[in-house]
């Protein structure tokens, strides 16, 4: 049996549709992995979002030739999107493809081992108790629930590469979530923008919530857009026992000049009080952002705007990253600021943000959470509580990965929290 190993950078959309390609190999009688190691066909689906982002994506293509000189490399995804040619010119590299139409991988790698193409419906993963089960991620499964982005960030250059916004069927979405719930007890709903899901051209994510409230798994969303936090859609989560309250809402800077040069459509008057609207329904939610340092219009006074803000909002944890010029977007047109100016943010707001995750996690000591268990590790199991705080446990049960316990959570230890099991 040949063997495939799928090396994902990026977003979890990305990782959505690794795991789509995993499943349509294993279908057809590959063996798969999402670990670097020795096989006969490599595919990176490669990310742009940020230079670094880039530069590590052609960086796997040098460790793939040192576990396998004679390996089998595809490239897909933004990375290539963007610009192919970086990756053509390398070594082993037999074809390069953007981001559409990564399916056509498999038929690629079917026609050089000259095999006939298995039939891919979804429901053979499920029938069959023999069949791998690549669809999932660690323990969770993600599902995806649109693509592209009409939003045009002035720093972003994804909607060039994934082109406009586009929704899939709600009914389709169901049914998936269905087939997920008999393989995984958490379904993360991701796309480009779901914030912009859609049913007839209208706004519809909490149709959507009031949906998979049915559904037996327990989901979240990956991300949300500060326009689409309103009564309605939180009516919709607080009536679906399924929905676990942890909201990862896109913030950028906390500053409003910062956030129009951003071309962000929103002010941070209007985000804190979306964040209030969140606490009125679900008291105790995560909140977690994204905020981006050293803008090229930044100046000292707007990074400590940022950081005032996000002390005022106490956020449960912050993704920080330093600017990154990408070519062909608005901000790269600026002069962009020196890098020891960017370090220099990222290391103040990082020690804050240590700070503000500390206050978050003190408040939730004593809390009784759902945990769904991930792995193993110097005798504690480890997951992610409902609203996502990673959790350290002991017991004297066996567990398996992927099975959801309750605990109550009694102190903050390492990188997240530690519990004891109720």
């Amino acid at each position: 049996m040949k063997k495939v190993s799928i090396i994902t950078l990026g977003c979890k959309v990305n990782k959505n549709e690794s795991n789509y390609l995993a499943y349509l190999l294993s279908l057809n009688g590959y063996l798969v992995t999402d670990q670097l190691q020795k096989a006969d066909y490599y595919i990176v689906n490669s990310c742009a979002v940020t230079n670094l982002g880039e530069r590590k994506s052609r960086q796997v293509i040098s460790k793939i030739l040192k576990l396998n000189k004679a390996a089998h490399i595809i490239i897909c995804g933004c990375a290539s999107e963007n610009n192919a040619k970086q990756f053509e010119e390398k070594k082993n590299v037999l074809k390069v493809i953007g981001t559409k139409n990564k399916v056509s991988i498999v038929d690629y790698i079917l026609e050089i081992d000259n095999k006939s193409k298995v039939d891919n419906h979804f429901a053979n993963i499920i029938e069959s108790s023999q069949q791998q089960k690549p669809y999932l991620s660690n323990t969770r499964a993600f599902l995806k629930i649109q693509d592209g982005c009409n939003r045009f960030c002035s720093y972003c250059i994804i909607p060039y590469l994934r082109g406009r916004s586009v929704s899939r069927d709600i009914n389709e979405i169901v049914e998936e979530a269905k087939r997920l719930a008999l393989i995984t007890k958490e379904i993360v709903l991701v796309g480009i923008d779901i914030s912009d899901y859609k049913i007839d051209g209208k706004l519809a994510l909490s149709k959507l919530v009031l949906q998979l409230g049915e559904v037996d798994s327990r989901f979240r969303f990956g991300s949300f857009e500060v326009n689409v936090i309103n009564d309605e859609l939180l009516t919709a989560m607080k009536s679906a026992k399924n929905f676990v309250a942890h909201f990862h809402l896109s913030l950028q800077s906390g500053d409003d000049e910062v956030l129009k040069q951003m071309n962000r459509k929103y002010t941070t008057a209007e985000y804190y009080s979306k964040c209030e609207l969140i606490r009125k329904y679900f008291p105790h939610a995560n909140i977690t952002t994204d905020i981006i340092v050293g803008f090229p219009t930044e100046t000292d006074e707007q990074f400590e705007n940022t950081v005032e803000f996000v002390k005022k909002v106490g956020f449960g944890r912050i993704h920080i990253f330093p600017f990154s010029v990408r070519e062909g977007t608005p901000a790269s047109k600026l002069i962009d600021l020196p890098k020891t100016i960017k370090k220099s943010r990222y290391e103040k707001l990082s020690k804050i943000e240590e700070k503000i995750s500390e206050n978050y996690y003190k408040s939730e000591i004593g809390k009784n959470r759902e945990l769904l268990l991930e792995n193993q590790s110097e005798n504690y199991f480890i997951g992610y509580t409902d609203n996502y705080i990673k959790t350290y446990v002991q017991s004297k049960e066996h567990y398996k990965n992927g099975e959801i316990i309750s605990v109550k959570l009694i102190n903050i230890y390492k990188d997240g929290m530690k519990a004891e099991e109720i």
